[in-house]
């Protein structure tokens, strides 16, 4: 198993208020970035540290600092850039790329419309940012088109997950970690997360 759950009484708390219905479009972005924040803080917990010396007001010491330069923070168009800010909130150094997926509605297959990434991009570690993971068509062609310019190391944050999308990743993908607040029951017939929050990119920008 490859997916990792934050099981956290306030990650519990910040859910229940970004699902109901009634929660406004600015109070439903501050909760998506507060969560991505804690998520990022969980993916990264085995990033590796490079010792330093540093001044403190009374002596010098070594210490470990993260360098950010090698990761780079990947949202989906659209609704990956609401996680964006709580993920440089933890690496405000860390490069970002953009992707834009669109579904095509003859072969319901997802199309990219959009792609630019940082240089030297196959030596970074990739951090995959999408508010949901559904049927995890959009984040397997993401991890697809990553590989293909030799990103080696990968992994998805999410805030809420179907069964049905960690299955996908986990059997094409053994080696991408899942990081996400919630595992939720399953999909609907269009593919929505139940009981799920929505169209996260809708709830994010108000544009229903």
């Amino acid at each position: 198993m490859n997916e990792n759950v934050l099981n956290h009484p306030m990650i519990t708390h910040k859910l229940a208020i970004l699902r109901d219905v009634n929660t406004c479009t600015k109070e439903f972005r501050e909760l998506i970035t507060e969560i991505a924040t804690l998520i990022c803080y969980e993916a990264t917990r085995d990033a590796k540290l490079e010792e330093v010396t540093i001044d403190t007001p009374l002596e010098s010491m070594k210490t470990g600092k993260v360098n950010e330069d090698n990761y780079v923070v990947v949202p989906i168009l659209r609704a990956g850039m609401g996680m964006l800010d709580g993920i440089i909130n933890v690496m405000p150094n860390a490069k970002v790329g953009h992707i834009g997926l669109a579904r095509n509605e003859t072969t319901h297959e997802p199309e990219e419309y959009y792609y630019k990434m940082p240089e030297n991009l196959s030596s970074r570690e990739a951090l995959i940012i999408d508010p949901m993971l559904a049927t995890g068509g959009s984040i397997a062609a993401t991890i697809d088109r990553l590989k293909s310019d030799g990103v080696k190391c990968i992994k998805i944050l999410c805030i809420v997950a179907s069964p049905e999308g960690i299955k996908h990743i986990e059997d094409n993908y053994p080696e991408v970690q899942i990081f996400c607040a919630t595992v939720d029951r399953q999909l609907n017939d269009n593919a929505y997360i139940l009981p799920g929050l929505g169209d996260a990119g809708d709830r994010i920008y108000g544009t229903k």
